[in-house]
């Protein structure tokens, strides 16, 4: 009969150890700081083919844009933006989507109906 106990005793601290070791520690995560979150950023914009417009996007005073966009993303093609306000507007909202963490920013079709650049 101890053989009995002994045995179920151990079995169970082996199930209760082997618990243990799957649990993930959760206490000690924190939120990650977007890699841009608290830089500076700065748009130019910019020619882009047939008479359009694109931007760029510089990062803390840097001479090298860090995005260089001549159309319209995901838009087939490589025509840019009819306006310079349009390009503005896609610039502005791709810094917003990088100073949140999201790099490469992506754009969709109804992100940029949000932003009235798709008309």
């Amino acid at each position: 009969m101890k053989k009995y106990i002994y045995l179920s005793a151990f079995l169970l601290l082996s199930v209760i150890a082997n618990a243990q070791m799957h649990v993930k520690d959760t206490s000690a995560r924190h939120p990650e700081t977007p890699k841009y979150g608290n830089s500076k950023f700065e748009w130019k914009i910019i020619d882009a083919p047939n008479g359009t417009h694109g931007y760029e996007i510089y990062v803390d005073g840097g001479k090298d844009p860090l995005i260089h966009q001549t159309s319209i993303p995901s838009m087939p093609g490589n025509d840019g933006f009819k306006t310079k306000i349009d390009a503005q507007n896609c610039a502005k909202y791709i810094i917003t989507k990088i100073q949140r963490g999201e790099f490469p920013p992506s754009v969709t079709q109804d992100e940029l109906k949000k932003i009235k650049v798709l008309h």
